[in-house]
């Protein structure tokens, strides 16, 4: 479907500006809007066009069938390893990611948190070792959910080495990430 990508840059406060505020009263992003509909809150929009369009492009991306369904809901409901709070480490390097900027912390919470996206990452590698992708072995939107939370820590942050020796999750982001749709927007397109 065609779109308009408007870019907001969140260190200069331009979602608190009247024009961004009127469609996004939390002044959170993203929103979308479409002939006076105005939606926010990532999962809700990125289910609407899903659902309205579900006759072109990936079918079934939102499965109606209970079991396909309910294994949907499990892997759009489950926590991310790379999110709010997330730690990325490196030898020489540790970031914590709180919220919108990244920000140094203390060691005990950075092993804490390692440890927690360490764990996290490791079920991941369990259930793709299973099936092709997180709600079983066809792609639906609790993959691509993952795309935004994961874009910035896997590749220009440069913690992809964290998915080294996890390569049922490697194949698994590798496949999703490389997506046509993806890489036309992840650049900010």
């Amino acid at each position: 479907i065609t779109y308009e990508l408007i870019s907001v840059d969140l260190t200069k406060s331009k979602r608190k500006a009247p024009s961004f505020t009127a469609y996004q009263r939390s002044r959170q992003v993203p929103y979308i809007g479409h002939d006076g509909f105005i939606l926010y809150e990532s999962c809700a929009i990125e289910r609407c066009p899903a659902k309205k369009y579900a006759d072109q492009g990936t079918p079934n991306l939102v499965p109606i069938e209970p079991e396909p369904g309910a294994l949907f809901e499990q892997a759009a409901l489950s926590s991310f390893p790379f999110s709010y709070g997330c730690c990325c480490s490196t030898s020489n390097d540790v970031v914590v990611w709180d919220s919108l900027y990244s920000q140094q912390t203390d060691g005990a919470r950075i092993a804490e948190l390692a440890a927690t996206r360490d764990a996290k990452l490791d079920g991941y590698e369990a259930i793709l070792g299973k099936q092709k992708c997180l709600a079983g072995d066809n792609l639906t939107l609790a993959g691509l959910f993952r795309l935004p939370a994961w874009s910035t820590p896997v590749g220009p942050a440069g913690y992809a080495h964290l998915l080294d020796k996890r390569p049922n999750v490697t194949r698994w982001w590798n496949n999703i990430s490389s997506r046509p749709a993806r890489l036309a927007v992840k650049d900010g397109a």
